[in-house]
């Protein structure tokens, strides 16, 4: 069976981790995906650390691999830290406050084997696309980024700066090796060097 490995960035996320830890496990069980979720913690002060540890005895650590950092490293950082311990073929970044609900992870993957996609993205600019949570500053930032990197660099994407994403791992390993930036910039650059280098995109 497939192994899809989730890394999931938390930093002060001790009361969503659990809902979400918990959500993502009855969606993979219920389309009998098998996975592994790979918590990266930037040493949370809320306590998401021992949260995390509490739900590895509950899931088993085979299901929660929690691979904590020694403090707020960048975004992008984390995934290369995730990455290192991924065992699947395939990798899924996405985010643990809850604006990605897990309910479409099946979905990605539907997309995914029926075009043999490199990477799917998850758009928050198609039709029945959003995202909960933001305030309307947040929004229009957003979409004001995305339009402009729309005109000057003509990615295969709509939305560049989502974080909610499935990778063959052998592409987010090529991908992670030739970008610079390892903050939020990050997420753009990676959809637009897997487009200048004909990686094969889809959105969801």
């Amino acid at each position: 069976m497939t192994l899809y490995s989730i890394i999931l960035p938390t930093y002060n996320e001790k009361e969503n981790l659990p809902i979400i830890t918990w959500i993502i496990d009855e969606v993979m069980k219920k389309s009998d995906l098998s996975y592994e979720l790979i918590v990266i913690d930037d040493n949370s002060p809320d306590g998401t650390g021992e949260v995390a540890k509490r739900l590895q005895s509950i899931f088993g650590e085979n299901k929660i691999i929690l691979k904590p950092r020694s403090g707020k490293l960048g975004l992008g950082s984390a995934y290369l830290h995730g990455l290192k311990f991924a065992k699947g073929d395939f990798v899924i970044i996405m985010d643990a406050d809850l604006s990605h609900h897990p309910k479409f992870i099946p979905e990605f993957i539907r997309l995914q084997k029926q075009h043999d996609y490199d990477i799917v993205t998850g758009t928050r600019y198609a039709l029945n696309g959003g995202v909960s949570g933001w305030d309307l500053k947040r929004k229009l930032v957003s979409r004001t980024a995305n339009y402009i990197a729309q005109i000057l660099l003509r990615p295969k994407a709509s939305d560049l700066t989502g974080s909610f994403r499935l990778y063959k791992k052998e592409v987010l390993q090529d991908l992670v090796s030739r970008c610079t930036s390892r903050g939020y910039v990050f997420q753009m650059e990676m959809i637009v060097l897997a487009s200048s280098l004909g990686y094969k995109i889809g959105e969801i």
